[in-house]
């Protein structure tokens, strides 16, 4: 299974536990008492799972890591898909359209980028059969949680074997950008098993801008804006979704205190009522289309098969969001309302603010 597949369950950890960000306790196999510190090998033999920081790993090891890693970085940057297929696992070369459409979406921003890969992150995990979850714990954590070296990665339907997480930042014409390259060593070669490529910038903007403006909304009394901007914050920061680090957990920690109660998160739908309809909203997230940060919106609908219906409902949604909660207008250059079946099929409608009245 490639790691396009995997399924996430973000954590955090917190003041001396090991705590779900979504308020599911981890199983109690860790305490941390005053100053005492852990690291991630003492948590992981519990569950037959390791991770090596940089400083932890052989010299060999972290150079082969890099080293390899800005190969298929440079094969990515020149849009070589044939390439980084006739290297990837099977599993992953099996179905590589994904691989593909994401190398060909940034090709152009990556184009001539020169990449400086991070400290990598050696992952092993033991056994003959997948682990239903796998967690690893990198580095040393502290009282309150991680330290500056620390990153902690949750995955499901993991395989048994040794993985490499190597993240490199290219900075280019069109701006930042975070390339990750998951790792399987097959045989005596590091083999691809997932390619991630993120923008960590929004119209120019870094994760520090997008804390600072939530913090001016939150002043404003702003709170629907601050959490979003925290979202886009988050975004922006995390190279990958199925990672953590004492920044993201942060970010986390800060949003938290301003979820808001009428708002579809972790899985809650709300009812929005617009002209005498009721739609069942499920998501609303802040989303990076070209250079400019849009809200997105998902709601659902029994059938979207008649366009123009499905067409005229987004619009509703769109209205309605905006008349509920007008300070979206300040913060957001358009909605994207997306009409989802039951089935997941969706149809999506683009609008700018400006021409929401």
């Amino acid at each position: 299974m490639s790691f396009d597949r995997w399924f996430l369950k973000r954590r955090l950890v917190n003041r001396g536990s090991l705590s779900d960000l979504r308020g599911n306790l981890v199983s109690n196999f860790i305490s941390i008492v005053g100053a005492v510190v852990l690291t991630a090998i003492a948590a992981s033999n519990v569950f037959a799972e390791s991770c090596l920081t940089s400083t932890d790993m052989d010299a060999a090891t972290r150079t082969a890591l890099t080293g390899t890693a800005t190969r298929y970085f440079d094969m990515a940057a020149r849009g070589d898909a044939a390439s980084l297929k006739q290297n990837a696992i099977p599993s992953l070369a099996g179905d590589f359209s994904g691989v593909e459409a994401t190398i060909k979406a940034n090709q152009a921003a990556l184009a001539g980028a020169k990449a400086t890969a991070r400290p990598p992150f050696l992952l092993e995990a033991d056994g003959t059969a997948p682990l239903a979850r796998a967690e690893f714990f990198c580095g040393v954590f502290g009282r309150n949680g991680q330290t500056s070296n620390s990153a902690a990665f949750y995955l499901n339907g993991l395989a048994p074997g040794k993985y490499g997480v190597v993240i490199l930042d290219a900075p280019s014409a069109k701006g930042a950008y975070m390339v990750s390259l998951i790792l399987q060593l097959q045989g005596t070669d590091w083999k691809v098993g997932g390619v991630y490529i993120k923008a960590a910038q929004s119209g120019g903007h870094n994760s520090d801008w997008f804390i600072t403006r939530a913090q001016e909304y939150h002043t404003k009394g702003q709170a629907h804006n601050a959490w979003l901007y925290y979202q886009a914050a988050i975004q922006l920061i995390s190279p990958l979704s199925f990672m953590s680090t004492a920044g993201t957990d942060k970010l986390y920690d800060d949003s938290e205190k301003l979820k808001p109660a009428d708002f579809p998160v972790e899985g809650k739908t709300v009812d929005l009522v617009a002209g005498g309809t009721t739609y069942k909203l499920t998501a609303v997230y802040p989303q990076v289309i070209g250079s400019d940060l849009d809200l997105t919106v998902t709601h659902q609908m029994t059938d979207i098969s008649d366009t123009n219906r499905t067409y005229q409902s987004n619009i509703a949604v769109m209205k309605a969001l905006v008349a509920k909660f007008p300070e979206l207008k300040e913060a957001f250059t358009a909605i994207n309302a997306r009409a989802v079946d039951a089935s997941g099929h969706d149809y999506g409608t683009l609008l700018a603010m400006k021409d929401i009245k």
